[in-house]
């Protein structure tokens, strides 16, 4: 079964706490963010903060240089970076890692994160204005020419394409579980997988129910990779892929499906261009077929770190992705639900780390 809805769901409702110094303090934090960044990954990169972990009692910064075959200036201005970060910690000369800086190093959300803004999102981020003017990705003219990063997915040099499955997998990963009963606490034959990148769980499902066949829509470049995954998985007979583009409202899609779904897709479009996508789904739906919608909206988060980490996956949307796009607010996409002439039959927050899953079906004729 799928978990029990989380309670105190964030708000940004109250005025801020904070007094004048301690926001003139988080502004210097702002502006020397992107150093902080950077030094951040280079202690990392450099193995000063795997040196620190493995010598819990601490090291001197002319031990970390003499182990790591550094100068003991370059292991001090890095540390003496990361005390202000509360990274690292000093007493009696000895440096030794905080539960910070342990995530930093350790922790697998946020390496996905780190490496996704590192490889992905810094380089282009300079173009952020002319993307929030022109409502376009600039940034992404630092990979190629093309109008959208799905475009040119499957083209991204290395480590900029792993990097970003790794990211957009990492979520996911962690919801399917959570999802596969919810989709098929009822008998599915035939489930239309929108947006299926590169097969993960249309691979998911077909392991989960052997009576089940897919259909995955997307990008031809995405499907090839979704085709070699689904061939060596020996599914080839229950997986079908079928190469299509979204955008172009004159395709309808196939009838017949019990499911279509929907994963981490939505997000990836302006809210018209959502509402357009989901009165093909509506056109593709009889009575009886359910429309699930798998996303992460900032406002049904129980931890602020998980909003604030959407809301700057936002800003990624804007200046790389194509342009248009956000993590959206729970009563946005339910607006564009409704405008398509769907309705929410069930709402599951906290599945995986912090999704949400919407059931629709057809609304009725005049409602």
């Amino acid at each position: 079964m799928a978990k029990p809805q989380c309670i105190g769901m964030i708000t940004f409702e109250e005025p801020s706490t904070k007094t004048a110094v301690e926001a003139r303090a988080n502004a210097q934090r702002i502006a020397f963010g992107p150093i902080v960044f950077q030094a951040t990954m280079a202690m990392r990169r450099l193995g000063i903060l795997e040196k620190l972990f493995a010598n819990p009692d601490g090291l001197t910064a002319a031990q970390i240089a003499k182990s790591l075959g550094i100068s003991e200036y370059g292991i001090k201005v890095m540390l003496e970076a990361g005390l202000s970060s509360d990274i690292v910690a000093l007493s009696e000369e000895r440096f030794t890692l905080t539960k910070t800086g342990y995530f930093l190093l350790k922790d697998e959300l946020t390496t996905v994160n780190l490496n996704f803004v590192a490889d992905v999102c810094y380089d282009g981020m300079q173009y952020l204005s002319d993307a929030i003017v022109e409502q376009k990705p600039k940034g992404l003219q630092v990979f190629g020419d093309w109008g959208t990063i799905y475009e040119g997915l499957s083209q991204l040099p290395e480590p900029v394409q792993a990097s970003w499955f790794a990211f957009d997998h990492f979520y996911s990963d962690h919801a399917f579980p959570d999802a596969l009963p919810v989709v098929f606490e009822r008998p599915v034959a035939r489930l239309l997988d929108v947006g299926g990148n590169t097969g993960k769980w249309a691979l998911q499902c077909v392991a989960h129910d052997p009576r089940v066949h897919m259909t995955i829509l997307d990008l031809p470049g995405q499907l090839e990779k979704a085709r070699r995954n689904i061939q060596a998985a020996g599914m080839s007979d229950r997986v079908t892929c079928q190469p299509i583009d979204l955008l172009n409202e004159a395709i309808a899609w196939p009838k017949g499906a019990d499911v279509i779904w929907m994963s981490q897709f939505l997000d990836c479009f302006s809210a018209p261009q959502i509402v357009s996508l989901l009165k093909r789904g509506h056109a593709a739906m009889d009575d009886n077929t359910s429309l699930y919608i798998l996303e992460t909206f900032w406002d049904r988060q129980q931890y602020e770190a998980a909003a604030f980490s959407l809301h700057n996956t936002s800003l990624y949307f804007t200046c790389l992705a194509n342009g248009n796009s956000k993590m959206y607010h729970s009563s946005e996409m339910k607006a564009c639900i409704a405008a398509a002439g769907l309705r929410i039959v069930r709402q599951v927050d906290s599945i995986g780390i912090g999704h949400t899953l919407l059931e629709c079906k057809r609304a009725p004729a005049g409602s």
